[in-house]
C-alpha cells in the first residue's frame, strides 16, 4: 500500500487543512521563546518544515511597541514563504488576545496559536500559558476572544495538564474543537514535569480520542525514527519538533521527507552546515544589530554540538572562541575555520 509506505509503515491521512490553509507535510517547527527567530524559521521552511510557528508574543507587549515582539512577529517581505506561518500568543486577559491576534493577523500571519502549555514561572506566574489547564472556563473564553477577532485560523497549544493529578487535556481539546479552534498541538508532558523525564506520547492518543479536528504531537522527537514511533504510538496526525532542531534547523524537513516519501535524506555536508550558521548569524545582526552576536550564541554553540564529537578539543577551544568573541568578522572567520577544516572532513 503506498500510503503506508509514504508513512514508514502507518498510513497517511491525508493533507493536514488548518482552517483553509493546506500544509504540504507533517512536521512543524516548534515556538520556542528566544530560539525560533525569523532567521531559524526560514532556513527550516527552506529545507521543508511544513510550517513553523513564531516565539510567543504578548498583547501587552505589543501595545507597548515592544522591540523583542516586533522581531518575533515581524514578516520579512523580501522573502517569498516557502511554508505557512504562524503566531503564538500567551495571554490572560481577554482584551490582550483580541490585540495581539489582530496585530498578528495584520503582520501576515497564516494562524494565530495560542499558548497553553508554557511552562516557565514567568508566564504561569501571571496565571498565562499552561496554568490556563487549571482554569478552563477562563482557556475557553480566551478562544472565544480569539476567534471573534480575527479572520484567519485559531490554533491550540497545550499540555495534558497542570500536574499527574489533573490530566485534563482531552477536556479542554473538546471545548476548544466546540469553539471553532482548527488544529491542536499536545506536549506530552505536565506543566509540573517542565522538560524533565520522557514524554507520554501515548497519553496524547486520548487527545485524538476526543475530537475530529487534526492532532499535533510534540516531546521528544529526535529523529525519523522517534517520529515514526511517536505518530504510531501517539495516533496524532503531525509532529511537532522543539529542542531537538536548536542547531540543526534541516531535522524538521528531514523528517517531514521521511514520512512523505519512506526515504532518509543525506547528511548535510560540512561546508552547506557552515553557510547556513553565517546565514543565521548575519540575519540577526541584520534585525538586531550588535545584540543579534549576543542572541546567536546559543545557536552557534548547538549547531557544533550537532556536527562534533563533545571530545573534539581543538573544535571545543575554537567553539569557546566564537561564543566569546565580540567580533562579527572573526565569528565569520571561526565559523569557517571549524565547518571548512580538515576536523570536518574527519567527522564527515
Amino acid at each position: 500500500m503506498i500510503n503506508a509506505q509514504k508513512l514508514g509503515g502507518l498510513v497517511d491521512p491525508g493533507p493536514i487543512k488548518v482552517g483553509e490553509v493546506t500544509l504540504g507535510g507533517r512536521v512543524l517547527l516548534a515556538p520556542m521563546a528566544g530560539v525560533t527567530d525569523l532567521i531559524m524559521r526560514a532556513i527550516a521552511e527552506r529545507y521543508g518544515a511544513s510550517a513553523t510557528v513564531s516565539e510567543m508574543i504578548t498583547g501587552s507587549g505589543v501595545i507597548r511597541g515592544d522591540k523583542e515582539t516586533q522581531h518575533r512577529i515581524r514578516s520579512d517581505s523580501r522573502q517569498s514563504r516557502l511554508a505557512p506561518r504562524a503566531i503564538q500568543i500567551a495571554a490572560r486577559d481577554v482584551r490582550d488576545i483580541e490585540i495581539a491576534s489582530q496585530h498578528a493577523e495584520a503582520s501576515g500571519a497564516d494562524w494565530v496559536d495560542i499558548n497553553m502549555g508554557c511552562p516557565c514561572k514567568r508566564v504561569t506566574g501571571g496565571m498565562a500559558g499552561a496554568a490556563l489547564m487549571r482554569d478552563l472556563d477562563q482557556a475557553t473564553a480566551l478562544i472565544v476572544s480569539a476567534r471573534r477577532s480575527v479572520k484567519i485560523p485559531i490554533t491550540l497549544k497545550m499540555r495534558l495538564g497542570w500536574d499527574a493529578n489533573s490530566i485534563n487535556a482531552p477536556e479542554l481539546a473538546r471545548r476548544a474543537e466546540g469553539e471553532g479552534v482548527s488544529l491542536i498541538t499536545v506536549h506530552g508532558r505536565t506543566r509540573q514535569q517542565f522538560y524533565s523525564g520522557q514524554a507520554d506520547w501515548q497519553a496524547i492518543r486520548h487527545v485524538k480520542s476526543a475530537v475530529r479536528i487534526p492532532v499535533v504531537a510534540n516531546g521528544d522527537c529526535a529523529s525519523v525514527e522517534d517520529a515514526r514511533t511517536m505518530l504510531k504510538t501517539s495516533g496524532a496526525d503531525a509532529l511537532m519538533i522543539g529542542r531537538a532542531a536548536i542547531g540543526r534547523p534541516w531535522l524538521v524537513g528531514d523528517i517531514a521527507h521521511f514520512l512523505s516519501t519512506g526515504a532518509q535524506r543525506d547528511p548535510l555536508a560540512f561546508e552547506k552546515r557552515g553557510g547556513i550558521v553565517k546565514e543565521h548569524l548575519k540575519g540577526l545582526i541584520a534585525m538586531m544589530g550588535e545584540a543579534g552576536l549576543r542572541h546567536a550564541r546559543k545557536h552557534l554553540a548547538a549547531y557544533i554540538e550537532h556536527s562534533f564529537e563533545a571530545t573534539n578539543e581543538v573544535i571545543y577551544k575554537l567553539k569557546q572562541q566564537l561564543l566569546t568573541t565580540s567580533s562579527v568578522d572573526e565569528a565569520y572567520d571561526l565559523i569557517d575555520e571549524i565547518f571548512l577544516s580538515d576536523y570536518a572532513e574527519v567527522a564527515a
